[in-house]
């Protein structure tokens, strides 16, 4: 009889382990390998921004509870330009792995984000591994830009400030001196944009400052490089079809377009213009261009000084 329950106790038990196995195994590893759980250290490069924004911050908590700290989490490892991290979900973040697949596949919310972080630590590809049991989550991040663009854009950059600025200017002197030299100095990559083919990296800055070709995103990168260099926020702020600067000066949010400003004239001829220098939000639609619509709730520094 004892050998009898003692069987049939053994048999609950293996039944009761293996239609729990996956509990089990979460449990086991939540709470008895705790060691694993750890998030990698934050290893942040020089290019990383050192200040925040008002839709992404930086932060130090890799445990997130909800989706907004995912997107501060997305911004920090993208700021810092590591190109691999793992932090974990919280056990009672049951939403956790659907946020992060939410965010992961939006890449117009992802392509706003990579707006806030410096050019050479854009992604060209996040590839995200999810590990439903543990929580554990893996960014593996491929940059846009290879040491080799790198070293050739601070040569550039560097050459071009000797070349246009000096201590005497002002910071607005110093970024239509660059403004211009970037459009003197770069053709609108036509075949890129108009048949998604084209022998240039115009999408990055290597474009406009090394091969003088460039389409919105490059141009916004080649002038996010020197707003960098010169210590003035910014960030790139786009609408559906278009990229440009958003530019913090003189205690103001100002819009900077340099495609823009340098237009395709059907005689060939080549002017710049400065219909969309360092011009506010109110200014901006007051044009109705089509062309320079925003996400209002991302972009929030934009709409700040807006009068009611």
């Amino acid at each position: 009889m004892k050998k009898t329950l003692f069987l049939l106790l053994g048999f609950i038990l293996l039944l009761a382990v293996y239609l729990g196995r996956e509990p089990l195994a979460k449990f086991i590893t939540l709470h008895f390998m705790t060691e694993k759980r750890e998030s990698d250290v934050l290893e942040s490069n020089s290019y990383a921004r050192d200040y925040d924004f008002l839709y992404v911050q930086r932060t130090n908590d890799f445990e997130p509870n909800e989706q907004k700290d995912l997107i501060n989490i997305f911004y920090t490892v993208l700021n810092s330009g590591m190109d691999e991290f793992t932090f974990y979900c919280a056990e009672e973040y049951t939403n956790c792995i659907s946020d992060i697949d939410y965010i992961s596949n939006n890449q117009m919310l992802l392509s706003n984000i990579n707006g806030f972080v410096a050019p050479y630590n854009n992604f060209k590809d996040l590839e995200t591994v999810r590990y439903d049991t543990t929580g554990k989550i893996v960014f593996r991040i491929q940059p846009v830009y290879s040491d080799e663009m790198i070293d050739a854009l601070e040569q550039k950059v560097d050459q071009v400030l000797q070349e246009v600025t000096n201590d005497t200017m002002t910071q607005e002197d110093k970024i239509k001196a660059i403004h211009d030299y970037i459009i003197e100095n770069t053709k609108y990559d036509s075949a890129r944009s108009d048949e998604q083919i084209s022998e240039y990296q115009s999408t990055t800055a290597y474009g406009p400052l090394i091969e003088g070709y460039g389409v919105c995103s490059g141009y916004s990168d080649a002038m996010m490089l020197f707003l960098d260099r010169l210590g003035i926020p910014n960030f790139k702020i786009s609408s559906e079809n278009h990229i440009w600067n958003l530019v913090y000066l003189n205690d103001t949010w100002l819009h900077l377009d340099l495609t823009w400003d340098d237009p395709v004239l059907d005689n060939g001829n080549e002017i710049i213009d400065y219909e969309y220098f360092l011009i506010t939000t109110e200014e901006l639609f007051e044009k109705d261009d089509q062309q320079h619509f925003f996400d209002e709730e991302i972009f929030l520094e934009a709409t700040q000084n807006i009068e009611e």
